[in-house]
């Protein structure tokens, strides 16, 4: 059955087909299930901000701001704060996020040697590296306010479904939210650390990966608030903060024989390694498909296995996702779904503008209303959800209220 439907006269994807589709890749199985959760997830879940509400945590723009702000007041290091703006403006970054500031600071740091670099010395590098590193852990070190959340849903989720492979998680996120939530549901999980007191990356473990299918696994590819290294160079996780140790956040810079490293290529190695189990799907949510590097291993491993898929959700329009439509466009088992439109097998179109309720998940999944912040579509033209974590959430909850998880799916029309 054909993926387009004839709408006045043009030609559209239809949405329904795609929940289908979805609704039957996460019905128990064989397939090899990931999901990919990037810095939008956190912004589904509003708490209280006086008379309105925010973010629980913010997005990398307003986590940027708000590090700025703080390092703007730091009299020591205001300035060296303000140069290495700057600098990363001057190469063309228009508005850098902590992230951009954090690979130049410690490339400088890296070529300064004892006489220091361009008025940066490598003393007051190292102090605005681990300021701007405090911050953001001061930032995101948040809680879930309930247990309704929808990260409690995908932990509930990932134990309700028995699989003969483990769901994999990977993350962009520094915070413990996808801890917490799988915590509190008991699931199991491995994220490449051993210990309690004090836990050690344990790098054969996960080469090996043995560990029984119930298992979840998590893999946090840009760092994570409680990953530390140690006056000895060692990598460890812990809540707790010691006096001299540095914060493992976004540690994808240093050169490849210095342990703390190791994390951030160990973890992308992971989805290299994912991608090439066979038959498996890596659902996004939350990704805007933004940085490059993880987007060439997702690009790799689907050029490498024909098996492989990638169903991408988009929060917002297709034309907010440049990046995601360039790598969607030459890959055809990557399926793009935003607000207003998919790209599925290639072919790039608006979705259809009919109306169809014979399966609960679809007004779940797809509807008409949505802010015009958040999408330019026509009214009455179909609007995909799934792109807000909350309402791929709602979708999770809506397959596990049934005993028969694919609630007898059949093909949208």
């Amino acid at each position: 059955m054909s993926d387009t439907t004839a709408v006045n006269g043009t030609t559209g994807h239809c949405p329904y087909r795609r929940a289908t589709d979805l609704l039957q890749r996460l019905a128990p199985g064989k397939m090899h299930i990931g999901f990919f959760l990037g810095a939008g997830c956190p912004l589904s879940i509003q708490v209280s901000d006086g008379k309105d509400t925010k973010p629980l945590i913010p997005e990398i723009a307003g986590l940027t701001k708000q590090v700025k702000k703080t390092l703007d007041s730091n009299k020591e290091i205001k300035d060296v704060a303000q140069k290495a703006w700057e600098r990363v403006t001057g190469r063309g970054i228009v508005d850098p996020t902590v992230e951009d500031v954090l690979s130049h600071i410690r490339t400088l740091k890296s070529l300064c040697g004892n006489s220091g670099i361009d008025d940066f010395s490598e003393i007051l590098l190292v102090k605005l590296d681990q300021a701007i590193c405090e911050q953001v852990r001061d930032i995101v070190s948040k809680s879930l306010p309930s247990s309704d959340t929808p990260y409690h849903v995908l932990a509930r989720w990932i134990q309700a479904i028995a699989r003969d492979k483990p769901v994999e998680i990977f993350t962009t996120n520094y915070d413990l939210l996808l801890e917490q939530a799988l915590e509190e549901q008991r699931v199991p999980y491995f994220d490449g650390f051993v210990g309690s007191d004090s836990a050690f990356l344990d790098l054969e473990s996960m080469a090996e990966d043995d560990l029984p299918a119930r298992w979840a696994r998590l893999w946090k590819i840009h760092g994570s608030i409680n990953w530390w290294m140690t006056a000895k160079e060692k990598i460890r996780r812990s809540r707790d903060a010691v006096e001299g140790e540095q914060l493992l956040i976004y540690p994808s810079h240093l050169k490849y024989d210095q342990s703390r490293q190791m994390p951030f290529y160990a973890m992308l190695d992971r989805l290299r390694v994912f991608l090439r189990s066979g038959q498996c799907v890596l659902l996004t949510c939350g990704y805007s498909f933004g940085d490059e590097h993880i987007n060439a291993y997702i690009g790799q491993g689907l050029s490498g296995n024909p098996n492989a898929a990638c169903i991408g959700m988009i929060f917002g329009d297709r034309a907010n996702a440049p990046k995601a439509i360039e790598l969607a466009k030459s890959h055809p088992n990557l399926t793009l779904l935003a607000a207003d439109g998919g790209i599925v097998g290639t072919v790039e179109r608006n979705w259809e503008s009919f109306v169809k309720d014979t399966n609960p998940c679809y007004s779940i999944a797809v509807g008409t209303e949505m802010p015009d912040k958040r999408s330019k579509a026509p009214k009455e033209q179909c609007k995909w959800l799934l792109g807000d974590f909350a309402a791929f959430g709602a979708f999770l909850a809506n397959q596990l209220s049934s005993r028969d998880v694919e609630q007898g799916v059949t093909d949208a029309h």
